[in-house]
Formats: C-alpha cells, structure tokens, sequence
C-alpha cells in the first residue's frame, strides 16, 4: 500500500498550526496551562471568578503582583505559623498570608504577624489595598476584594466579595501610595 505523502505534508502542519492556537487560549481561559499574572478586567475593580481574583486594568503593577501572590496560596490549608518561617509554606495563617501577598507586590521585606500588620505602612485605607491588624487577627482588602482566612470560602487564605468585617477592632493601615 501507498502512502498519501501529499496529505501528510498538508495536515501535519495545519494540525501543528491549530495546537500552536489552542494551548495558549486553554492556558488564558483558566484551562490549567497558565497562571498568567498578567491578566486583568477592565476597570479599577478586582473581580472574583472561581475563587481567583482578576486583577484590574487601571491598578498599579504591584497591585496587580499583590492579588497574582495572593492566588498562588489561595486555598493552602491554615496553618498556624505558616508563612512566618518561610515564603513558600505548605500552609499559611492570616497574617502569613497577608505578609506573602504583600511580599509578591514588593511591599514588604519580611513577614509580619498581625500585631505588626496592624502598625504597617501608612493610617487609613488605601486607594488599592488596606491591611486590617490587630492582636489576633489580619486580612486585607486589595481592589475592592478581601483576602483573608476567616470570613471565606474554606479554612485557608481565600478571596472573597464580602467586606464585612470580622469581630474585633481593627486598625487600617496601607502601603504608601496605594
């Protein structure tokens, strides 16, 4: 039997052609290839799908390398301590995860519990992230989403829409300029 070697010289290349145009769109629509960072919604709000934060259009870029660290521990299982010891922890308490999130953006050197956190930066909200410390307790709002332990989907660091607060009081403080 004869080979077709004028088909297999036309469809290698053209299915060749259309893997090279399907494995980067399966990455961009979340199909598990990627983690592009780079990916953003229009606007100056974060939006929630799946769990994973998008981050906006207008916010600065370390705003946007803030949520891009936040979700890559999104959904690491609690961990008292965790993230304290080390950057990259199998699991991540609430200020730990702050602290690494914060750390992704280049908005801190070394982590901090939520006392510290609660004495971070500058007072007051911020125009892109707010941290929230107190004795017991920290979280972070970042483009209009919270990024928190408690409060959330899950018993780690998760996003999540709802700005309610937890109990306690807190001090807001936020980076410089954002």
């Amino acid at each position: 039997m004869r080979k077709n070697t004028s088909f297999t010289r036309i469809a290698v290349p053209a299915v060749l052609a259309v893997l090279a145009l399907l494995i980067p769109a399966t990455a961009q629509a979340g199909g598990g290839l990627s983690t592009n960072s780079d990916e953003t919604v229009p606007g100056s709000k974060a939006k929630l799908v799946g769990g994973r934060a998008i981050a906006p259009a207008d916010a600065p870029k370390q705003v946007q390398k803030v949520i891009a660290a936040a979700n890559k521990i999104r959904n690491k299982p609690y961990k008292w301590g965790g993230g304290h010891g080390d950057w990259k922890d199998k699991g991540y308490d609430c200020s730990g995860a702050v602290s690494y999130a914060l750390h992704g953006g280049k908005l801190l050197d070394v982590p901090l519990d939520s006392t510290g956190l609660s004495r971070y930066g500058v007072k007051g909200k911020g125009s892109w992230i707010s941290v929230y410390g107190n004795p017991g307790h920290a979280y972070m709002v970042v483009a209009g989403l919270r990024f928190d332990t408690a409060a959330t989907r899950g018993d780690g660091p998760s996003w999540s829409k709802s700005l309610q607060s937890t109990s306690g009081k807190f001090k807001v403080r936020h980076p410089r300029g954002l």
